[in-house]
């Protein structure tokens, strides 16, 4: 039984009034998850004020709040604490509320706009394989010792984040791999957590419509290593112009990965084709089953966070040799007959389309086209529509503008938004076609033997999101559907 006082140890305190020395059940940031003796911290939201909801949360029981304005009036028998950032302080009481289990495992964070999937689950796979119990909270999906936990967000929230981590330290997890997006860092979802250890992929123009600005993208990212403790390692991608930049302030052990510079895990690629990358690390020659440059980098991360975290190199590559990677990133399947290459990618952002045209253009044998399907969310950064429709056409032979969770948005004024800037050439090699089912289908009509079609922008995600209402839809499904048609 924990008491308020237990559960505000390392909270910054403002000023308290009632007792702290009370039994509590829980903490809640919803209020309406509010029951007998829980503590509700009022969170100022982007969309929320939780705030607002302090009175509706005592009525359901709450015997504390956590908030940064005192309410005018103050009821008979509830705690109230003030604070100076209640996210801050959710993290922290849900840390120590569910017996801070960072503390109990080794926690390590993977940021930068992509690769972090991968990159996590990669760790996962690699510990797995290396005899350990570990835990995985990631985009695509959660994972406790091989059992899958469904994912909503790239970092849940500190509540459901520490009880997810208690979770993984009751079923003997000694790792736990965890993407931190730049939301969860800005909005202290990830306050209180103890991490081993933290990598830096890369940083490209993406969430500019809630950071605003690309330099408070770098600031949310750097802020994560900031936090780091004297104990814990710092890896960045040198090859990154900002990968230094994530470093400066942090008191972490430095240490970086690079194919193109000096670094401490080094790495070179020797062969990249539909079979895997052959590559060597540090000088030792190995092949992976993984495919293209960005996994070469993906691989030396994990790598190098194996490393630090104080494993044998040989088990190390031994195992990273035969992984595959994360569902939905450059998941590809060939049809039977006619041997057309499907493609199926998480690339949502400029720089992940031009990754994964790239690593295409290298694995084509001669006169194969690239026909890519692409689209963009609905309610999302605007400004890089266009970018994304001038890369897909520009790397592309042939491309199908398509919706992508138009969610609150009208799909054809997104597929516009796409189009304005093409140059008249890249418009000859374009259709746009709303209907996401369609689009692929079209694409997959239109190649021929041996032809990539690349379906980009969903990746591992089940569903499509139109006006409010998620609907059953998967890229791979759609592909082999058609497959199975060709090969009739």
């Amino acid at each position: 039984m924990k008491t308020l006082a237990d559960i505000l140890y390392k909270v910054p305190l403002k000023a308290v009034s009632g007792s702290t020395d009370v039994v509590v059940s829980g903490v809640q940031i919803d209020s309406r998850k509010a029951s007998n003796r829980s503590v509700f911290v009022a969170v100022k939201g982007v969309a929320v004020d939780g705030h607002k909801f302090i009175e509706k949360a005592i009525e359901l029981g709450a015997i504390a709040v956590v908030c940064e304005d005192l309410p005018s009036q103050q009821k008979e028998g509830v705690t109230y604490v003030q604070t100076e950032n209640s996210a801050e302080a959710a993290g922290i009481l849900a840390h120590n509320f569910y017996g801070q289990p960072s503390q109990k495992l080794k926690l390590v964070g993977v940021t930068g706009t992509n690769g972090k999937t991968t990159i996590a689950t990669l760790l996962y796979k690699l510990f797995t394989c290396l005899g350990y119990q570990c835990g995985l909270v990631s985009t695509v999906e959660n994972i406790i010792t091989g059992k899958v936990i469904p994912s909503t967000h790239t970092t849940p929230d500190a509540i459901s984040l520490n009880a997810l981590l208690k979770q993984m330290v009751d079923e003997g997890c000694e790792y736990a791999f965890m993407e931190v997006s730049s939301h969860a860092v800005h909005q202290r979802r990830i306050a209180g957590l103890e991490f081993a250890g933290a990598l830096f992929s890369n940083i490209t123009h993406d969430h500019l419509d809630y950071h605003k600005t690309f330099d408070e993208y770098i600031k949310a990212k750097k802020a994560f290593f900031d936090g780091l403790s004297s104990s814990a390692f710092a890896i960045t991608n040198i090859d990154d112009k900002r990968g230094q930049v994530m470093l400066q302030n942090t008191a972490a052990k430095k240490l970086s990965y690079s194919l193109r510079s000096m670094a401490d895990f080094k790495g070179k690629i020797l062969e990249n084709g539909l079979t895997g990358l052959v590559m060597t690390i540090n000088d030792q020659q190995v092949h992976f089953r993984l495919i293209g440059e960005f996994n070469a980098y993906n691989l030396l991360a994990v790598y190098g966070a194996a490393i630090s975290l104080g494993q044998d190199k040989q088990e190390v590559l031994q195992c990273l040799s035969n992984t595959t990677g994360a569902e939905g990133r450059f998941d590809y399947t060939v049809s039977p007959k006619e041997k057309i290459i499907a493609i199926v990618d998480y690339a949502h952002t400029p720089d992940a389309l031009i990754n994964v045209l790239a690593t295409i253009k290298k694995l084509r044998q001669g006169a194969e086209q690239v026909i890519t399907v692409v689209g963009c969310g609905g309610d999302r950064d605007k400004t890089k529509r266009p970018v994304m429709g001038e890369v897909a056409c520009e790397h592309s032979d042939k491309v199908i503008f398509t919706s992508d969770n138009p969610r609150s948005e009208d799909p054809m004024e997104i597929l516009n938004d796409m189009e304005t800037g093409l140059p008249v050439s890249a418009k000859r090699k374009y259709i746009a076609i709303a209907d996401r089912k369609q689009a692929i289908k079209t694409a997959i009509s239109m190649a021929q033997p041996e032809d990539i079609v690349l379906v980009a922008g969903k990746g591992h995600e089940k569903y499509q999101e139109i006006k409010g209402v998620k609907h059953h839809f998967d890229d791979k499904e759609v592909v082999q559907e058609m497959f199975e048609l060709l090969n009739k």
